[in-house]
């Protein structure tokens, strides 16, 4: 069978935009998306994407130009994640809790020609773009506005979002990948200025890891999903390519509490919600918190969920699904898929067994825990720790202008996640930590490197060491240990990082030693610090601390 190769019909290049091009065949009069007081059905998202995909050319977006987004969970960013990749074009979601000289350096270093700005994050992004070095170019900046906010456009934006709709094209010929490896989305894996990491993502990754968590997941034609997750974080897991392979209706909220939460599942009639474990405690602590008329199906990653949370939220009616995955695959690739026979044990052990990461999904091609010396497996027995390694379609295709830290993480073979765990004899994994430069607070990955960096340029500091504490809200949250060569007040640290920091990665602890302990070669002894953190027991970092 040697003569028979790949030919145009059976080559075409994957791509999650075709998505779309169907649901609005079949579920062209259903709802696709509710906001406030509008509603859109399929058919009209298809054409509003397509008049924007044309208008995004129209204003000399090219093929593999970047084009990032600020904003929270809105139609305008649904509708971006077609729209955007229709011109051709690579869409870089942007983490609203950055500050603006994170932001400054991320859009810099992806070269964005053009910026799609919510109103609230209006002045933001003039302060973002006035700390450019003069010699760089600005990219173009198109203000969403919304009828709740008095702002409106001024002169430093080209258009308003409607204004490309009225004057674009739906019959617009989108521009299809040339190849299904070209690249669709680049999402940044922290706030790290010293050396960012834009991961970068293929058309066939994307369309690969959209359907596999349908599947994973049980997920139903025409689902209702109450969007949760921030989109701006890894792309919503892929869920807005997904929501469209099965006509599912998005309910989008600016904001959002368990208040707000539970309102929206009563009024919509909500199915499906994703949501990092911080949420789950939020609705099985909150006052509003009440049981359910009808089952929710929640998934959760982004770090452990605790055995205890998991048994009060299920209790409440909620359908916990538990999976994992990292910015890096674009989505979910691990799942603690449920065996039935489980159903007979105890609630706890239960919520003890779905607290496991698990197993690899359909669409990966391989998962492993190895040794990452020897890269050998490491022994099924629940305690050798060993990294997680990854083989699949979704893995990225690397990080952009990064080929030193592409190399570094892509070896033998395999994706090495950084993170350590255990394989269960049954052949689920679990995570026991995390590579040392990485705190998980409320589903976000930071870096303690660039904590430290920011707090060696104190002067009154001497020494700096960043670990997670765990936090009863955020699930970790940074510890700092310091030493001094002046006195200062761990209030004073804690404000100073405030000024340079995006809140959420501002030390909510601050220790002060007189020397932090090292090895013999002088290096300092994290994992000492991280007993200490532990030892302290779960901080209790207010909400309000975020914002």
């Amino acid at each position: 069978m040697d003569e028979l190769k790949p030919t145009p019909p059976n080559s075409t290049p994957l791509t999650p935009i075709t998505f779309l091009e169907r649901a609005a065949i079949i579920y062209g009069d259903c709802p696709s998306i509710v906001y406030n007081n509008s509603t859109y059905n399929w058919s009209q998202t298809r054409s509003r994407c397509l008049k924007v995909a044309s208008s995004i050319v129209s204003l000399g977006i090219q093929r593999n130009h970047v084009v990032s987004v600020v904003a929270p969970n809105i139609p305008a960013m649904y509708e971006l994640h077609f729209a955007v990749p229709m011109a051709g074009a690579v869409l870089n979601t942007i983490n609203l809790r950055l500050d603006a000289r994170t932001i400054s350096v991320l859009l810099r270093h992806s070269e964005s020609k053009l910026i799609f700005v919510d109103c609230q994050s209006k002045s933001l992004i003039l302060q973002v773009l006035s700390l450019f070095p003069p010699e760089s170019p600005r990219p173009v900046l198109v203000l969403i506005e919304d009828d709740e906010f008095p702002i409106k456009k001024t002169d430093e934006f080209v258009s308003t979002y409607e204004e490309l709709v009225e004057r674009g094209n739906s019959g617009f010929h989108w521009i299809r990948p040339r190849s299904e490896f070209d690249p669709i989305a680049m999402n940044y894996t922290s706030g790290t200025t010293s050396a960012p990491k834009g991961v970068v993502h293929s058309h066939r990754g994307i369309f690969v890891v959209s359907l596999d968590s349908l599947l994973e997941w049980s997920v139903p034609k025409q689902p209702v999903y109450l969007w949760t997750l921030p989109m701006f974080h890894a792309n919503g897991w892929s869920y807005p390519w997904g929501m469209a392979a099965v006509g599912g209706t998005n309910i989008c909220l600016r904001k959002f509490d368990a208040g707000i939460i539970y309102n929206s599942i009563n009024k919509h009639n909500v199915t499906h919600i994703c949501a990092a474990p911080v949420v789950l405690n939020m609705l099985s602590n909150s006052p509003e918190s009440k049981p359910l008329n009808h089952p929710v199906y929640i998934m959760t990653a982004g770090s452990p969920p605790p055995a205890a949370v998991l048994f009060r939220t299920e209790s409440l009616g909620f359908v916990v699904h538990h999976g994992y995955g990292l910015t890096e695959t674009g989505g979910l690739v691990v799942s603690c898929t449920w065996k039935n026979h489980w159903n007979k044990f105890p609630a706890n052990e239960r919520a003890r067994l779905k607290s496991r990461q698990g197993v690899r999904t359909v669409g990966m091609a391989e998962v492993d825990v190895v040794d990452p010396e020897s890269g050998v497996g490491v022994q099924r027995d629940g305690s050798t720790l060993g990294e997680i390694v990854l083989k699949g379609a979704c893995v990225m295709l690397g990080y952009f202008k990064d080929p030193e830290g592409t190399s570094k993480c892509m070896r033998n073979g395999w994706f090495y996640t950084g993170d350590v765990a255990v394989m269960h004899s049954d052949g689920y994994l679990e995570i026991k930590d995390r590579s040392k430069d990485v705190i998980i607070s409320g589903g976000e990955n930071l870096s303690s490197v660039e904590v430290e960096s920011v707090l060696y340029t104190h002067p009154s500091i001497n020494e700096a060491a960043v670990v997670a504490r765990p936090d009863e809200f955020w699930g970790e949250t940074p510890c700092a240990f310091v030493s001094l060569n002046k006195s200062i007040s761990e209030k004073d640290i804690i404000e100073y990082c405030r000024a340079k920091l995006p809140h959420y990665m501002v030390p909510k602890t601050v220790i002060i030693k007189q020397e932090l302990p090292k090895t013999s070669t002088g290096k300092i002894q994290k994992f000492v610090l991280r007993d200490i953190a532990k030892s302290m027991g779960k901080s209790n970092s207010k909400k309000m601390s975020r914002m």
